[in-house]
């Protein structure tokens, strides 16, 4: 017994220090970098061996090269800066693959966005359709903020379907798309959206409002199975060029079982690229679609999948009529829709399960408290992890309450492209919209992401970038609760993995998990500010697996 305990101690003691407990195993040897660990001392460390999926060693050179195995393949990376895998905490990439989008993300210029669409023009097939569902703004154009008129997508385009929409305001179509999407001047305006007309009555290709939105991307038709796996391969590809491993997926508009079909066939393969953790997702909007959910949770049975693909318990619309928009002051605190959402909260506590909840302004953030907190009187809560997304007007007292909770806080970066246009609604207020500063200092637990892709851009190092310079895509300053790069990159790997239950396997560069890391082109802690946006990986790992490497840095 004795002699167990003592092996024990001195097995912990070489965890503490970094070292595998077993010498001679790695198979993967990284060194002559600048590791960032991100564990809990945010150690700087010069190599990484790796043996399969997992870490086995961190520490410096001469220490990590003893646990190389023979033949074992060394990559040396001649000084260049190493993070953990970041993580997104909330964004819709599942649904994402529905279509092979034209992206402008990042995109500072009308006429970069023009150039970007002649070429995928020139690819297209005739009749095919080219659509971009969200992700940019016109204001994020600094040399001509405005959009697509139908007789520019009409020269551009004669033969084919386009659909330009932008954030989750309105859409652009040309004579083709309006046509290919039966929409007509006798059309009716579809639920909260207008399709617009000229003095004359004649179609501008304009469609705007929410509802509008939705209305066209329905109508945009989706592929075949085999080009849906494409398209999700495809924006794997995408993700691990950007630097992202792992993500929690919220779900989204009119999302089913085939939505994650060509996730779990890559997944059940060992091909899926990048973890996906998510949410079901159900909307109800009636008492009566409340009930039927209701059902849905008594059958739930979450974490039946892997460490690549796995549902983790519900989200982001408990009750729609009580659901905030960033663009709308206030929201719906009606005591009969509180009381249907509450049905779905206390159902989902009552189970057990896991419950993240989209919510954005102070007077709907305290609604939803009270009910989680009436809930609280009865059901076990605080082990159950819940969740509040965007908050971006969530206050100290409001983040004491849910502390006492055991909740988290999930903050996003949308601003990158509505900045602006949060200032015109909120006015003064959208300095302090998200709250990062705040959130940091209340000692909350709270993790970094995007909301992509129709409300943001993609790209973690301009949600990175964001948290530390307030600064949307274009370079105007919209926010002034900046945090430090440190606790930035902290709320974008390890505070993330808590929020998708893989504390123990994801989040930091430490013996015993998953080596999900990237290899970065400049030094993310020291480079200026304003260039943190245009850092890119050089190579992203995933488990052990390289699964992208830029042109010409092959190691």
């Amino acid at each position: 017994m004795i002699r167990n305990i003592v092996r024990g101690m001195f097995a912990a003691s070489l965890l503490c220090m970094g070292l595998s407990v077993q010498a001679g195993e790695a198979d993967l040897i990284l060194v002559n970098g600048k590791i960032v660990t991100v564990d809990d001392q945010f150690r700087i460390e010069q190599a990484v061996a790796i043996k399969g999926s997992r870490i086995v060693a961190v520490g410096k050179n001469a220490e990590v090269r003893k646990q190389a195995a023979a033949g074992a393949k060394v990559i040396d990376l001649k000084g260049r800066t190493v993070i953990p895998g970041l993580i997104d905490n909330h964004s819709h990439w599942i649904r994402a693959a529905e279509h092979d989008e034209l992206r402008f993300d990042g995109v500072t210029t009308r006429k970069q966005a023009l150039k970007m669409l002649a070429e995928r023009l020139a690819r297209a097939k005739p009749g095919q359709w080219v659509v971009t569902l969200g992700g940019w703004s016109e204001e994020q154009f600094t040399d001509d903020p405005r959009g697509f008129p139908l007789e520019e997508l009409d020269r551009m385009a004669p033969n084919n379907p386009v659909a330009i929409q932008a954030v989750y305001n309105h859409t652009y179509l040309n004579t083709a798309g309006l046509k290919a999407a039966k929409i007509d001047e006798t059309t009716a305006d579809p639920v909260n959206g207008k399709i617009e007309k000229d003095a004359t009555g004649k179609l501008t290709g304009f469609v705007r409002g929410a509802g509008g939105v939705a209305f066209v991307a329905a109508r945009v038709p989706l592929p075949e199975q085999a080009e849906w796996l494409d398209n999700t391969r495809h924006l794997m590809a995408e993700l691990n060029a950007m630097g992202i491993t792992g993500w929690l997926d919220a779900g989204g508009r009119g999302m089913g079982p085939k939505h994650y079909e060509p996730y779990k066939y890559l997944a059940d393969r060992g091909e899926l690229n990048a973890r996906a953790f998510w949410t079901t997702i159900q909307q109800p909007a009636t008492p009566e679609q409340v009930d039927k959910v209701l059902q849905v949770i008594a059958q739930q049975k979450p974490f039946q999948g892997n460490d690549f693909f796995n549902n983790v318990g519900w989200g982001e619309s408990g009750y729609s009529p009580v659901t905030t928009q960033l663009l709308r002051v206030g929201g719906n605190t009606k005591p009969e829709d509180l009381f249907q959402f509450k049905r779905v909260a206390q159902a989902l506590a009552e189970k057990g399960l896991y419950y993240n909840t989209h919510v954005e302004m102070t007077p709907v953030i305290d609604a939803f408290l009270d009910q989680y907190e009436d809930i609280a009187k009865n059901v076990p809560f605080k082990g159950l992890r819940w969740s509040f997304s965007h908050l971006d007007q969530v206050d100290e007292a409001q983040l004491e309450r849910m502390k006492k909770l055991g909740m988290s806080a999930q903050i996003h970066s949308r601003p990158l492209i509505q900045g602006a246009l949060m200032h015109k609604v909120h006015g003064d207020r959208a300095w302090e919209m998200p709250p990062f500063r705040r959130v940091q200092d209340s000692g909350i637990r709270w993790g970094l992401g995007s909301d992509a892709t129709a409300v943001t851009t993609s790209n973690p190092f301009y949600t990175l970038s964001f948290a530390v310079t307030g600064k949307m895509i274009g370079g105007r300053h919209v926010n002034r609760q900046s945090v430090t790069r440190e606790e930035a990159l902290i709320a974008h790997t390890r505070s993330n993995a808590s929020i998708v239950f893989q504390e123990s396997n994801l989040g930091s560069i430490q013996n015993g998990k998953y080596a999900d890391l990237l290899v970065l082109d400049r030094d993310y802690m020291t480079v200026p500010v304003d260039q943190i946006k245009d850092i890119k990986p050089l190579m992203t790992m995933v488990g052990g697996k390289i699964v992208y490497e830029a042109a010409g840095q092959k190691p």
